[in-house]
């Protein structure tokens, strides 16, 4: 039986409770398939939790302020280290039905010639196999660390990963399997890494290991968040500015539309990759110094004037100065043609794709201000009068996000029904989260409103034939929980 050795039991939730029931109990699982999985040795434990994005979304990559709060649903990573320079992953199935997923990977596939391979190479190792991409989430933290921070495994481990955040679902399920993982992968090795460090590198795990061209801030609302209170969080590139608690009398729910949402899709790359392009020719328009990095088309903009994001652009001087010189769609030919490439470092411009290059340029200039907006009501906050200004606010971010191509009919059927049972049912506005083209809405309202929440969910269940999944709560960071060592007692 594993019992905890040490670490802070303040923080072991109901949750790793269970966790911790699951390993003792792993003789049991999938037919005795993990029976030795682990030996009698010590197992480290950490903990990171999905989060609801109720502002910010896909304007974090543009330097916008977000709003996220960390939900209760977590994934949990279980860690043993060996003498075998071997990974050895065993994923547990997130729903019923669900396959039991075992990876395994010698460190010196990550080298040559006792350096670290590129990042390419690194990446192609988990693409080659569609079913064994999950794992880089996860085995991808050792390159990361080889990569970043030299530092070397001379110790494989076994690790067991269990996860409650649902897949797909625009909750940052990948976040919080990567913030688990590396803290876990910190504390097992001893390795000396803060919160948002740990946030910094999942980023590249996500970006440049897994091939999602993802903000930052899933990953720091999973290491630095905490439980009931806001994230604000200025994404240039990731300046933690406070946490703010919902005023006596509001809650946040998130309703799954059960349309997956992929954060790796076109649509994404394609809005964000467009909003890298405005910035360029906005930057032309400026007069700021532009020049090619190298082959690739790479461009550096020496920006003194918006310090390199398009959210530090006003919204009026946008208007007034740039707006009605950015084409609405842009080939991407035409594009390069003319401006050469992007400065963003992990999406390219296609010569063949179209982009919606106005709508994805005002998006994170007027989402800023939204959010800025936002947290200054609620910092300022006197009455449920002021809930109806953050649920407009909430309105205006999800039409935003249709302009650009980011909404789908599931979501804007659950804005609509809310919208629809409005204030008389205590609900004060909803909109799409994260990546956006599916996934989940986010909807704010009195903490009473359960009720008109529920009724929303049978509504939209007889109209889509999808019975909505209700995301509620809050949960700590894995910054707070920190992590747990456990010790086979015989």
């Amino acid at each position: 039986m594993y019992r905890i050795k040490s670490g802070s039991t303040t923080h072991c939730l109901d949750d790793t409770v269970a966790f911790i029931g699951l390993l003792n109990n792993l003789h049991k699982y999938s037919g005795g398939e993990l029976r030795e999985f682990f030996s009698p040795g010590e197992i480290v434990v950490g903990r990171a939790p999905g989060r609801i994005d109720l502002m910010g979304g896909i304007a974090d990559y543009s330097g916008s302020l977000v709003l996220q709060l960390p939900i209760a649903a977590a994934a949990h990573v279980a860690l043993q280290l060996c003498e075998d320079p071997t990974i050895r992953i065993a994923s547990l199935p997130g729903s019923p039905g669900d396959p039991l997923r075992l990876f395994e990977i010698s460190l010196a596939n990550f080298q040559r010639a006792g350096l670290p391979i590129d990042y390419a190479a690194a990446s192609a190792i988990f693409s080659r196999d569609p079913e064994h991409h999950w794992a880089a989430y996860v085995a991808g933290s050792f390159h990361v660390l080889m990569r970043e921070r030299r530092e070397v495994f001379k110790r494989g481990a076994r690790i067991l990963v269990s996860s409650a955040v649902p897949e797909g679902k625009g909750v940052a399920s990948s976040a919080a399997l990567e913030v688990a993982a590396m803290q876990t992968i910190a504390a097992a090795y001893e390795l000396e890494m803060c919160p948002r460090q740990i946030a910094f590198l999942c980023q590249r795990v996500e970006n440049l290991i897994a091939g999602a061209p993802c903000g930052v801030m899933d990953q720091m609302t999973a290491a630095c968040g905490e439980a009931e209170r806001l994230l604000l969080l200025l994404c240039q590139p990731g300046e933690l500015k406070a946490t703010i608690g919902l005023p006596n009398g509001l809650a946040v729910w998130g309703l799954d539309s059960g349309i997956r949402h992929s954060i790796g899709g076109a649509d994404y790359g394609t809005v964000r990759t467009a909003a890298f392009m405005g910035y360029r020719i906005i930057a032309e328009m400026a007069g700021l110094r532009c020049h090619e990095l190298d082959a690739s088309g790479s461009i550096q903009i020496h920006d003194d004037k918006w310090n390199g994001y398009l959210a530090n652009i006003a919204p009026r001087d946008f208007e007034q100065h740039y707006a009605a010189h950015l084409p609405r769609q842009m080939l991407g030919e035409e594009f390069l043609e003319k401006y050469k490439g992007i400065t963003d470092s992990v999406t390219a411009v296609k010569p063949g794709r179209s982009y919606p290059v106005l709508p994805a340029a005002r998006h994170p200039i007027k989402e800023h201000a939204r959010v800025k907006k936002f947290a200054e009501v609620l910092t300022g906050w006197t009455d449920l009068s002021q809930a109806e200004v953050l649920g407009e606010l909430m309105y205006e971010s999800h039409q935003s996000y249709s302009t650009c191509g980011l909404g789908s009919a599931g979501t804007d059927d659950l804005v609509s029904l809310v919208r629809e049972a409005g204030t008389k049912e205590g609900l004060y506005g909803a909109k799409i989260t994260g990546g956006g083209s599916g996934g989940t809405v986010a909807v704010l309202g009195h903490r009473a409103a359960r009720p008109a929440i529920e009724s929303i969910v049978k509504r939209y269940g007889e109209r889509n034939n999808y019975q909505p999944v209700v995301t509620s709560g809050s949960s700590p960071g894995a910054g707070t929980f920190g992590h747990l060592r456990l010790a086979a007692e015989m």
